[in-house]
Formats: C-alpha cells, sequence, structure tokens
C-alpha cells in the first residue's frame, strides 16, 4: 500500500459519498443494473428472455465476482467482455442473453452518464450548504462597516456583510448551472456500433417501433426521462465539456473567496477557522496561516485547468467515435468532482467558522476614512459661508500633510485635527467625528445585504428546504 501511488483527492480531500460515486463497485454493479434493465426491456418487447434468466441477474447484481473477471481481462483485454464473461460464470441460464444486442459504450457511457448526474446532485447539494452558511453571515454582518478596496487600495466603505453578498451571488450563479444541466439530464440508451440501432433492428425482426420504444423504457428503469436521439457509439462528448465547464465556474467561485479571506486574514480583519491545537508553520509558533483557503485555491487550480481536457476531446473526436477519450476521461472526470467536493467542503468549513475582528477593522477604518470624508467637510463647511476653492486649497495642504506623518513618520493620520484647528473651516473635532462616522459612508450597503438575502437567496434555500446542512469536516 505504501508503495503504490494514491491521488490525494482520494485520501486527503474528497469525502466517502463522492468517492463511492467513481468507485469500481458503483461502476460495475451499475453496469449490471444495465444489462438487467436491457434484458427486461428486451423481454417486454417480445424477445424470447425469461423472468428465470432476470431473476438470476438480479440475485448477483451486487456481488460482483472481480477475480474471475480480472484474470478473464488478462486473456481477452477487453474489460466490458471481461465483466459479460464474469456475470455470466454467476447466471449460466442467463449468460446467453447477457448485453444483447449492445456494444461497448452500451454500459461504458450509460453508467458514466448515470454517475455524473449523481455526482452534479451532490455538488449542486454541497453548494446550497454553502450559500445557507455565507447567508446567515452576511446578515450577521450587514451593518458593520469595512473598508472596501479597488486595486488593494482603500476605497470608498462597504459593510463585511454586504461583501459576502458577492461572495454568494458567484455560488447562487453556479447552483444555477448546475441545476440547468441537471435538467437536460439524458442518457445515451441502446444505439448499438455506430448509433444506428442496427443490431437491435435486427433483433426485433425490422419492427422500427420496437426498435425506438427501447430507449425509452430503459431510461425510465434507470430513472432518467429520456435518451439522447442521435449518437455515434458514444454520447456527444461535449456533455463532458459542458459538466466540467460547470465544476470550473465552481471552483472560481471558489478560488475568489478563498482569496479575499487571505487577504482578509493578512488584515487582521478576518480570519478562517483555527483549532486549538492546530500548527501555522514549523518554524514560527505564533503563525496563523489560511491553509484551509489556501487548499482551496489549489484545488481550485487544479480544476479549471482540468477542464480544458474535454474541451480538447469533445473537439478531437472522429466521425462516429474513437478511442483516444477513453484513457484521459477515465482521470479528467472523476477527479474534477473529488477536487470539487473538497473545495465546497472547506468552503463550508471556512464559512461556518470565520472570525471576524470588529476592533481591528474600525481601526482600519479610522486610518483612512478622514481622507475619504474631505469632500463632506467641505461642503458642510461651503454651507456655512466658506469659500469651496479656499477650502479646496487647504484641505488639500492638510491631506498632504496628514499623509507624509502617516507614511514617512509611521505616524497617525492627524487630518481631522488639523481641519478642526483651521479657523477657516469653523468646525470642532467633535464635529468632524460626527461628520465622518462610517456609517454615513456605507451608501446602502446594508439594504442591498437584506434585499439580496431575502429577496433573492432565500427563495432558493427555500426551493431546496430538504437538504440538510450537514458539519463540514476536513480530513487533513
Amino acid at each position: 500500500m505504501k508503495n503504490s501511488y494514491e491521488s490525494p483527492l482520494s485520501s486527503r480531500y474528497a469525502d466517502e459519498e463522492m468517492k463511492y460515486l467513481f468507485s469500481p463497485n458503483m461502476k460495475f454493479r451499475t453496469w449490471r443494473r444495465l444489462w438487467i434493465a436491457l434484458a427486461e426491456a428486451e423481454k417486454e418487447l417480445g424477445l424470447p428472455i425469461t423472468q428465470e434468466q432476470i431473476d438470476e441477474m438480479k440475485a448477483h447484481q451486487d456481488d460482483i465476482n472481480y477475480d474471475v473477471a480480472e484474470a478473464r481481462e488478462k486473456v481477452v483485454r477487453h474489460d466490458v467482455m471481461s465483466h459479460v464473461y464474469a456475470f455470466g460464470v454467476q447466471c449460466p441460464k442467463a449468460e446467453p442473453i447477457i448485453h444483447l444486442g449492445a456494444t461497448s459504450c452500451y454500459v461504458g457511457d450509460n453508467t458514466d452518464l448515470i454517475i455524473m448526474t449523481k455526482a452534479m446532485r451532490l455538488v449542486r447539494n454541497r453548494l446550497v450548504s454553502v450559500v445557507r452558511i455565507l447567508s446567515r453571515f452576511a446578515m450577521k454582518y450587514k451593518g458593520l462597516p469595512t473598508l472596501a478596496f479597488t486595486h488593494f487600495q482603500p476605497a470608498q466603505p462597504t459593510t463585511v456583510g454586504k461583501r459576502a453578498t458577492l461572495w454568494i451571488q458567484d455560488f447562487v450563479m453556479d447552483l444555477e448551472d448546475a441545476e440547468y444541466l441537471l435538467s437536460g439530464a439524458k442518457l445515451l440508451g441502446s444505439k448499438g456500433t455506430t448509433g444506428t440501432q442496427a443490431s437491435f433492428l435486427e433483433l426485433f425482426d425490422g419492427d422500427h417501433e420496437k426498435v425506438k420504444k427501447l430507449d425509452g423504457i430503459i431510461a425510465e428503469k434507470m430513472g432518467f426521462h429520456t435518451c439522447f436521439p442521435v449518437s455515434g457509439q458514444t454520447y456527444t462528448r461535449k456533455v463532458d465539456s459542458r459538466v466540467l465547464a460547470v465544476l470550473s465556474g465552481i471552483a472560481q467561485s471558489a478560488a475568489k473567496f478563498s482569496n479575499d479571506i487571505r487577504l482578509l486574514q493578512h488584515l487582521k480583519e478576518v480570519e478562517e477557522p483555527f483549532e486549538k491545537n492546530q500548527i501555522g508553520s514549523s518554524a514560527m509558533a505564533y503563525k496563523r496561516n489560511p491553509m484551509r483557503s489556501e487548499r482551496i485555491a489549489s484545488l481550485a487550480r487544479y480544476v479549471i485547468v482540468d477542464s480544458l481536457n474535454p474541451c480538447i476531446t469533445a473537439a478531437t473526436q472522429w466521425f462516429e467515435r474513437t478511442l483516444d477519450d477513453s484513457a484521459n476521461r477515465r482521470i479528467s472526470i472523476p477527479e474534477a468532482f473529488l477536487a470539487v467536493d473538497g473545495i465546497l467542503n472547506l468552503c463550508a468549513n471556512v464559512a461556518d467558522g470565520l472570525v471576524v475582528y470588529p476592533k481591528v477593522i474600525r481601526k482600519h477604518l479610522e486610518e483612512e476614512l478622514p481622507f475619504m470624508a474631505t469632500e463632506n467637510i467641505m461642503m458642510d463647511a461651503v454651507k456655512r459661508g466658506g469659500d469651496r476653492q479656499q477650502l479646496h486649497e487647504r484641505i488639500r495642504e492638510h491631506s498632504m500633510a496628514a499623509s507624509r506623518i502617516v507614511k514617512e513618520e509611521g505616524g497617525k493620520n492627524d487630518l481631522l485635527k488639523r481641519i478642526a484647528g483651521d479657523p477657516l473651516f469653523g468646525v470642532t473635532l467633535e464635529e468632524l467625528n460626527r461628520i465622518v462616522s462610517p456609517e454615513k459612508f456605507v451608501g446602502r450597503a446594508p439594504q442591498q445585504t437584506e434585499e439580496f438575502i431575502t429577496e433573492t437567496v432565500q427563495p432558493i434555500l427555500e426551493k431546496y428546504h430538504g437538504i440538510s446542512e450537514e458539519t463540514a469536516e476536513i480530513t487533513v
């Protein structure tokens, strides 16, 4: 075990539910379910298949004889035919009709579509949890003023809660994308070697209606509404590129969220959770590194790049099919889902444990707000009879002097004291402090936050009220 490579996505990041979806048991049990569905559909449409054969197959649906399949694959070098053989060993009565009329993609592609659909539902549920947690955070801090930043330079204040709505809005867009994709989920069905259903037309003695019905019956048995109306041997690989585009979008949203947290933690305004016995640095014992947020950014980068794989695959398929997609898809699709599962668990964990430091936030505001308040101060002085041009020049001079104190001497911003001491303005320091109250400079940020959560987010969350919120645990 210790001498073989093991993907960190399995050992460190993704949880058990997502890992099971891409496990051998899920894959090969689904193959058997598809073979059973095919046999049942063919029986219902009049082929000489007995209930005894179907019951025999159902009895061995989940107890896969891997040793037999693996030994057979070494001989025939074909994974599907090896499992057909292994299933037949367990089901001697059904052996003649297993995989009847089908090609390998009947089990391979239909299983991939089933697994991706289940995995996307799980991703959707994780997104709902992240949106729900961040919404509570936004409402709690909707009125707490904080410096906003453009170009990572201090800008007009916002609130801590309003900033959180920007993260939520991105995740809501991802949720909409996931739902759109799920709403159009289809199976490949039973299309045959080049998608013409010729083998099934032969089985049903040229009865086109029965062949058409076969797809619909299989889809219903497997929990789908419909199949792709046309295909080559495989379903169009555009499906894979669309799926990973959604996962890439989630990674982008998560990375933006995690980067903001990392910057805020540097400013000591907001921190991700830090456990009692957690070590931040092997050398610097005092450090509280934003390890979780960094991991989100790291995994997100992988998913964004990985999403190029199915784009190239879709673009380079030849005619009805080519096999240069197979090895790539075995890696790129499962690992994208496993990585996004890890990302969303981390996002939920970070969001649920965010620590806010209002006094530090206030301190930073007080350092910068006097400069931002100069226009309001000047307008008040004009109302009291002052000359706008004279006041503007005097504020410029005081601002430059105060800026030198801050930047060159490392002192505190004394702009308000300078203005209060200038008779041209005719205002006291107490009056100035009232003018520069942070709450007066956040615009509609508190109202925007509340309106967004109540009018946009809450209806979405109510739609998913049945999705329970689990405590997000991280492995390492």
